[in-house]
């Protein structure tokens, strides 16, 4: 007779599959992620999904305060005990993003489900009092928004003047169970101490920046010389070495710095 049950651990990757959750099967690989995290020994740090708590083991000794936040009611319990010795860890059973950010200064890592990496991140973008966040998420993500393929994202390019986007590393799929199509990579995203663009012009770059990202006219000289006159935009490519065919995508972040100063400085 045929057997249609399915094996517990199976049921459960698959489960994990559905959630988008891969979990990391090393201790050490766990360790180095906590490493390059960078953790204040007397901060307070939040993770985004525990899971089954190799991070969470790896970071509670390396902080003065860790709060774990996990929604699967199966991990969430077995946190509770694995985590029990550690009188620093908090475990709560809440979704990450309904959370109000704390008013202290403090850092967020995680294992984060590829499929909710961009709301984790635009979180953490608007959570004033942080000092870093630092992910495994999906490498090409990663890739994508530390300017890893030569080109740069808007996201990436609008926030630059607050925030540091940083290819930290790499783990290869098989590093994880259920093993996903795709490796990962470690995100790092730090705020500034101080901004690159003063408080009261940022949402004069962040505009200039939206207007680029149109891609009318097909270069960004173009784009912009529909807002600025010509001669001011050819000025300020030429004091920021940037060619007037250049595709947006392929202009750096700090070439972006160098055209609004040049462009601003006319006001």
């Amino acid at each position: 007779m045929r057997d249609d049950r399915v094996p517990p651990h199976r049921d459960r990757d698959r489960r994990r599959r559905e959630l988008s959750q891969n979990f990391l099967r090393s201790a050490a690989t766990a360790d180095w992620f906590v490493d390059l995290a960078d953790l204040h020994p007397r901060g307070l740090v939040l993770e985004v999904g525990g899971g089954e708590g190799v991070i969470s083991r790896a970071a509670a000794p390396r902080c003065r305060e860790l709060d774990v936040f996990e929604i699967d009611p199966v991990f969430l319990t077995r946190l509770e005990r694995s985590l029990a010795p550690h009188d620093n860890v908090t475990v709560i059973g809440r979704d990450f993003l309904s959370v109000r950010p704390p008013d202290e200064p403090f850092q967020v890592i995680g294992n984060v489900p590829f499929s909710i990496t961009a709301p984790v991140v635009d979180w953490c973008l608007d959570a004033l009092a942080l000092d870093n966040a630092t992910f495994i998420t999906q490498l090409e993500y990663a890739r994508k928004r530390t300017g890893d393929f030569g080109r740069w994202s808007l996201l990436t390019v609008r926030t630059w003047p607050l925030f540091s986007w940083e290819l930290c590393g790499r783990i290869p799929r098989t590093e994880f169970r259920p093993v996903p199509k795709v490796d990962a990579g470690i995100l790092q995203l730090t705020q500034r101490r101080e901004p690159l663009v003063p408080h009261g012009r940022l949402r004069a770059y962040d505009s200039m920046v939206e207007l680029g990202f149109t891609g009318v006219g097909g270069s960004l000289y173009a784009s912009l010389a529909r807002r600025f006159p010509a001669a001011r935009v050819a000025r300020a490519f030429a004091a920021a070495g940037v060619e007037r065919d250049r595709v947006v995508a392929f202009v750096h972040p700090s070439e972006w710095l160098d055209i609004f100063t040049s462009l601003d400085a006319r006001r």
